[in-house]
């Protein structure tokens, strides 16, 4: 069996084939955003899906003529009112295909995609309850996961009541002069770093966090005139506070210690290294960690297969 999943996230452009439950490709284009931005507006970002959605199936050299279902993301998350706008130009090209192939079409949240895929790059699978964090661009979730047919039920726990660990990268970063989405740039920025760091305050309660503070403190070291390397190994260190705190309070009353390590930021080598160190917990590559519809092509032939 054959699936083609298609995903539009706020920051890419996607689509992935899926045969018998292997990935064959996973196609991204990022959307442009002008230099100096810090993310789109949702009028916007439909119209970049719209530009490079002929340009991301021409790049497919998969034969997608005889496959048996399309999955696609229509939502941000596996909640009532979950809505984004950038979903409907993915939804729409995917119900399109599946007409006119005449085959079923699924839809799942962007979230589920993002769990998946970041199973399937780590070779693991889980029949019971596990605990995935979801550090992205726009979300800082830490969730509970229970698998069910077609997908997850997902319940929020923990994460940040403010700000994103990815909205602060990419504001810190563009202010140091890097280019947007700014999380790769920031982390060779960071390596580069030798000496002896300041340790951030961090504000953690239960599961839950407060992120803002780290974007005050890291304007403090720009406005010192830091290096910039300086800087951005600080904010690597204070997100990787905020997760170690999190975690540990995680663990004293969870079901189980099986933790995913998921979303753009869970890429960033030092954050995903201390997780599985510290914590077994199990991370993807960069190619499924960030946004990409290998999770929704994944679930697409779940659900074919439970027909």
């Amino acid at each position: 069996m054959k699936t083609l999943g298609i995903d539009t996230s706020n920051y890419t452009t996607s689509a992935s084939v899926c045969e018998n439950g292997i990935i064959k490709e996973n196609v991204r284009i990022g959307l442009e955003v002008s230099k100096g931005g810090v993310g789109l507006r949702q009028s916007d970002a439909v119209f970049a899906h719209i530009k490079n959605i002929p340009q991301l199936m021409k790049r497919l050299e998969s034969d997608i003529s005889d496959i048996d279902a399309v999955g696609v993301s229509s939502k941000p998350r596996d909640a009532e009112g979950s809505y984004m706008p950038c979903f409907l130009s993915g939804v729409s090209v995917a119900t399109s295909v599946a007409r006119a192939l005449n085959v079923p079409i699924y839809e799942f949240s962007h979230q589920s995609g993002h769990i998946k895929a970041a199973m399937y790059s780590a070779g693991v699978n889980f029949d019971d309850t596990f605990y995935a964090y979801h550090l992205s661009g726009g979300t800082f979730e830490l969730l509970e996961v229970t698998p069910c047919d077609g997908g997850y039920v997902v319940k929020i726990i923990g994460g940040s009541r403010d700000v994103t660990a990815g909205q602060l990268i990419d504001r810190i970063g563009v202010k140091l002069g890097l280019k947007f989405p700014c999380g790769a740039e920031l982390e060779k920025l960071a390596n580069t770093f030798e000496g002896k760091l300041p340790k951030p305050k961090i504000s953690v309660k239960d599961t839950f966090c407060n992120m803002s503070g780290g974007e005050n403190l890291c304007e403090k070291l720009i406005n010192e005139n830091a290096p910039p390397s300086m800087t951005a190994a600080y904010l690597t260190e204070f997100i990787r506070l905020t997760l170690e705190k999190m975690t540990d309070n995680l663990l004293l009353n969870a079901k189980s210690n099986n933790i995913i390590f998921s979303g753009g930021v869970s890429s960033n080598k030092t954050l995903s290294e201390f997780m599985k160190k510290k914590y077994g917990a199990h991370c993807a590559e960069p190619q499924f960690s960030q946004d990409n519809a290998a999770g929704i092509a994944l679930l697409c032939m779940e659900k074919l297969n439970d027909r």
